[in-house]
């Protein structure tokens, strides 16, 4: 009688402990902010790539990748990679972001500005600044999967060295990862733009987009982190031509020009 009445109370902690796992679980699948992002596209290799972000342009059958600005549409039966411009503004969205003044850089009262590409910075310094600046962005993203798109690539991961040392380089890792889940919850997969050195898979990045990593002598850092998973970008022939001899029989590289016109210079390895 003894035994049965210890069995009997040392049961009822056992019958406590699965009820709870049983509700834990059922809150897991049901939770919405908690639940699994879907599968995303990975990067094809083996083909080549074509950056139109100055305006769209036919595509050649042996081009296998796109990457188009987020307004324009996705080519049919290619991978399609959605430029967002995630750490500065467009040059013409500036009214845009003059309604969103306090989520723009500034020191001493002006606007910090890429003088190169006419572009103000995002300021990431702060939780709540990245939190409202991933919502905007994640609603950017967000379009880019209903138009059809495989990817985003957000430019640009260095944008925190032309800040006048005001963005901490934590902060700018701090704001990509809340880009990075943006895309995954849309079901595009994430590149990483640029920051050679750094491996972005750390943070969830599938693929990296690196502009002129062969002018720098960088590509071999981008390919230690993504493997082939590396999109390169030259604007110049001298390092098109080095870059097609150091890394073109494993990476996609193309030859632009700098404004990436629709006539302008396009080449392949």
């Amino acid at each position: 009688m003894l035994g049965h009445r210890d069995v009997s109370r040392s049961g009822r902690p056992v019958r406590r402990l699965v009820t709870l796992a049983a509700s834990l679980l059922a809150l897991l699948l049901t939770t919405p902010a908690l639940a699994a992002s879907p599968p995303v596209d990975v990067l094809p290799t083996g083909t080549d790539v074509d950056y139109q972000l100055g305006g769209v342009r036919s595509v050649p059958g042996h081009v296998g990748v796109v990457v188009r600005d987020r307004r324009a549409s996705p080519v049919e039966g290619r991978y399609n990679v959605c430029y967002v411009n995630g750490f500065q503004t467009q040059p013409d969205e500036r009214r845009f972001w003059r309604h969103h003044r306090r989520l723009v850089l500034k020191d001493d009262g002006r606007l910090v500005e890429d003088e190169a590409w006419g572009e103000w910075l995002l300021d990431v310094r702060t939780r709540a600044k990245r939190t409202d600046l991933a919502r905007i962005l994640g609603r950017w993203v967000r379009g880019c999967a209903a138009d059809g798109f495989d990817a985003v690539e957000y430019d640009n991961l260095d944008s925190f060295t032309r800040s006048h040392g005001l963005i901490p380089r934590r902060a700018t890792l701090a704001f990509a990862a809340l880009l990075v889940r943006a895309a995954h919850d849309a079901g595009l997969a994430a590149g990483q733009k640029n920051l050679a050195g750094y491996d972005g898979s750390a943070i969830g990045f599938d693929f990296a987009v690196a502009e002129e990593c062969g002018r720098y002598r960088e590509c071999a850092s981008y390919v230690d982190h993504y493997g082939d998973s590396v999109l390169a970008i030259e604007y110049r022939r001298t390092d098109f031509r080095w870059t097609c001899s150091h890394v073109g029989d494993r990476l996609a590289v193309v030859l632009r020009d700098r404004d990436l016109t629709p006539t302008g210079v396009r080449a392949w390895c």
